[in-house]
Order: structure tokens, then C-alpha cells, then sequence
């Protein structure tokens, strides 16, 4: 006999979890932390809400676990460093768009969609811009302006990201990885080394 309770009591513990997760990865992307609520995302996922904060204690553990890195973004921002100054530009351009490209759970463009909102996206997405660029990107350069020529660099690709991926502007929405690099590159050169 079926047992009849609150949604999802027969699935797995895992995957309940993994059902929530990826539910809010689509809805956190598409509408960001202010517009995706706990209750959606657990209709999407087929829960019942307190499953949620059963895994995640709030909305904003279920966030943070949503727009968890994936596990190739930290060599890939590795490989930028690689070869010193010399086409750096190039480097963090391309890395930026084929990891957004190829990515559906997009932390930067999870967090960029969300920052105007929310002050906790905010700070994520600001841990997240140090955590991998800022601070490193200060070091290699190692001059006294080195803070403001980075700050320069996070405008240009939180720009493009925010161009390209969330208000889908032609024509860098349908551009090629190679156009933008060709075309970006220099500019994010010119800011640190210019």
C-alpha cells in the first residue's frame, strides 16, 4: 500500500536533495534570489517546502549551495595566471565565456542576476570576484595602481557577462567565444598593462 504524505517522502534522501538543487539552479538563474521563492522551488522539485530547509536551513543555505562552483572553474582560472602578463586579457576573456557558455549552473551569472536584489547575492558574488580574480590579479601586477586597474578588469567582464548572458544583447549574445576574445582581450590588457 502507497504511504500518502507530503510530496517526495518516497524518494531517497540524495535525491530529494539533488531534485531541490537542480530546481533552484534553473530558478535562481532565471529569476534570481528575489524571484525564485522557497515554496517554487520545492513545487518545481517535487517537495514539500520544509524539505528544503530540512537540507538547507534557509533560503539563503539553498542559494549559496546552488551557485556552488563547478569543479573545472578553479583550474580553468588557474591557466589564466599561467604565462605572467604577456596576453592575460586574452586568457581571462576566453576563460570567462567558455565556462559561462558550457555551464548550466553559471555561478557568475547565477550571482550577477541576483546582486541587484539581494544583499547577500551581493557579498557572494564579491567573495566570489576576489576569491578567484581580484586578489590574484593584484599580485601579478604588483604596482601601486594595481587595485583600480583590476577594478577596471571586473567591470569589463561583469559587463560582458551581464550583456551576453542575462540581458542577452545582439550582438554579443550570438558572437563567437573567438570575436569577443578578438575584440575584449585587448581592452582587459589594456587595464592591467596599458
Amino acid at each position: 500500500m502507497a504511504e500518502h504524505g507530503r510530496p517526495g517522502r518516497w524518494r531517497s534522501g540524495a535525491e530529494s536533495r539533488q531534485r531541490i538543487l537542480d530546481a533552484a539552479r534553473v530558478l535562481f538563474r532565471e529569476h534570481g534570489y528575489g524571484g525564485a521563492s522557497v515554496r517554487a522551488v520545492a513545487a518545481a522539485a517535487g517537495v514539500d517546502p520544509s524539505m528544503v530547509y530540512y537540507f538547507f536551513e534557509t533560503k539563503k543555505g539553498l542559494f549559496a549551495a546552488a551557485i556552488e562552483v563547478p569543479p573545472d572553474l578553479p583550474p580553468a582560472i588557474d591557466s589564466i595566471f599561467e604565462g605572467g602578463l604577456d596576453g592575460i586579457g586574452n586568457r581571462i576573456v576566453r576563460t570567462l565565456l567558455e565556462n559561462l557558455d558550457k555551464s548550466d549552473r553559471a555561478p557568475l551569472v547565477t550571482l550577477t542576476r541576483s546582486a541587484p536584489t539581494d544583499e547577500h547575492a551581493q557579498a557572494l558574488l564579491r567573495e566570489f570576484i576576489d576569491r578567484e580574480i581580484t586578489g590574484r590579479l593584484v599580485a601579478v601586477l604588483d604596482t601601486p595602481d594595481a587595485p583600480i586597474r583590476v577594478g577596471m578588469v571586473n567591470v569589463q567582464i561583469l559587463g560582458l557577462a551581464v550583456a551576453r548572458y542575462i540581458a542577452r544583447l545582439e550582438p554579443l549574445t550570438s558572437a563567437s567565444t573567438d570575436e569577443l576574445v578578438d575584440r575584449f582581450g585587448p581592452l582587459v590588457q589594456h587595464c592591467l598593462t596599458g
